[in-house]
Order: C-alpha cells, then structure tokens, then sequence
C-alpha cells in the first residue's frame, strides 16, 4: 500500500478526527504498514490538515531516558554507576532534547514550527494550535500526567484522543484517571531527572501518585463494551480509535475504584 498525506486526509476525515477540536494523539508508523511517501512528516501534515490551526494536536514527547535508573527495573547500569548518571547526565532542554521510545511521528511533529512542548524533564507533551500554550504552560514536576499537566488541560478543553495502531496501554489519558481513583493500597514512586533550574543543571526529586498501566488493556476493553463512545475505523492498515476524552476519564476512574487492588485483597 502506497500511502500518503493525501489519503492519510481522507482515512482521518472518514474516521470522523473533529476539525477545530483539541486531539491527543498516539500513533505508530509501524502500524500504519506500507509505504508511506514522506515518512513521518507526512503524517503530522495530514493531522494538521485535518485538525486545522483552530483545533490543537497534542502528542506525548517523553524523555524518561532521563529518570531515575533505579525505577527501570533491569537497568543496563549497575547500582554502583547510579550516582555517576545522576550527575553526569544532561539537562532537559525542551527545543533540543529528543523523545525516547516515543516513535518517529512524535519526534517529527516535535521539531515543527510553531509546536510548544512542556517543562517536564521526563514525561514532556507537544502541542500546535489554537490552544498550545495552554495545554503546555505549567506542567507541574509530581504527578506529572495528572490534573496540572497536558493530560488535564486536553480534560478541561474536553478534548479527543485518538490511538492510531496503539492500544490502550499507551493511553497516557488513563494516568489521569488512575490519579483521581481511590482504590486500596494506593502507591506512589518517587523519580527524578536532570532539568536546568534558574539557567543551572540540577538533579530533581519528584513524585506520581499513581503509576500502574497493567490493566489499562482492560479498561479499554471495558470501555468499548459497555459504552457507544468509541470510533473505530482503519487509517491506512492501522486500526484507529477515536473518543472523547472526558467519558473515558470518568469511566476508567470508576473501574479502578471497582476492579483494581493493590493491596493484596480481592476486588
């Protein structure tokens, strides 16, 4: 399959992705399958086409390259080189510090003209439109996909998201519900970063409140069998998924506060 902007334009306008709306996205190049003219410039050109500039697209840009090795679980650097990291590695800078892991539509749409990114160090957002400034002004350092953060502010705009070849594992929206759910046996993880405070490097301490994802798969499914809410169509080979991001925030908080433990006791 040959793909291009133009009938990237077509598939997104026959999903039904809203002109003039607020659009979180998540996508794979790799999903989308054949050839696509252009790479991955041609897909955030037919975003923006289709979105236009009085709508805004926002996507995830994180850098958690620059956390903490401690929180990696099997990290390639051993305990006794921790320290060494902590204080050689480089600042977050938002106009040069790549995305990592993020795919190569994201690290496109990163370097175009006009796009704000957030303050985070690690778990940055981009943004391009009409509402760009908002959605990424003051993106607070704990709980930094929570209520002060890009995902909040798509919430307060009552926004979209779409999963163009994702699941729902990489729905960053359900950290915001996972946030506001009070289940048992709550954690938190503390993490940290280099960032430049006041023109200086410094390594920074900061802490989320709620960091599982294990059953966010669930929760997607969930949500699709018990509400109307979700557009599912093809975009190239992709499977795309179009939502409102409120339902499903609200949905999900009520399912974590059902379904999910993690205190060792039954739901």
């Amino acid at each position: 399959m040959i793909i291009t902007t133009k009938t990237l334009v077509h598939d997104l306008t026959r999903l039904g992705l809203p002109a003039g709306q607020v659009v979180l996205a998540h996508t794979s190049m790799k999903g989308l399958g054949g050839f696509v003219v252009g790479d991955a410039p041609a897909v955030v050109d037919a975003f923006m086409q289709v979105i236009t500039p009085e709508g805004t697209l926002v996507m995830p840009t994180s850098s958690t390259n620059n956390t903490d090795p401690a929180t990696w679980g099997h990290s390639p650097i051993p305990p006794e080189q921790w320290e060494l990291f902590r204080a050689e590695m480089p600042p977050y800078r938002p106009e040069i510090t790549p995305t990592n892991r993020m795919g190569a539509i994201n690290e496109a749409f990163r370097t175009y003209p006009g796009v704000r990114r957030s303050s985070h160090p690690a778990f940055s957002f981009v943004a391009w439109g009409q509402h760009a400034e908002f959605v990424t002004a003051n993106q607070s350092l704990d709980n930094s996909v929570a209520e002060q953060s890009p995902i909040g502010r798509v919430y307060d705009l009552d926004g979209w998201v779409l999963l163009l070849g994702v699941g729902y594992e990489q729905n960053t929206s359900l950290h915001l519900a996972d946030f506001r759910a009070n289940y048992p046996g709550k954690v938190s993880e503390v993490n940290g970063s280099a960032m430049l405070v006041n023109g200086r490097r410094q390594w920074v301490t900061y802490r989320d409140d709620a960091i599982g994802t294990d059953d966010f798969a669930a929760i997607g499914a969930a949500f699709e069998a018990e509400t109307d809410e979700v557009i599912i169509g093809k975009v190239a080979n992709a499977t795309a998924r179009l939502m409102r991001q409120r339902p499903l925030v609200d949905f999900a908080v009520r399912w974590l506060e059902t379904n999910r433990r993690t205190d060792g006791t039954e739901a």
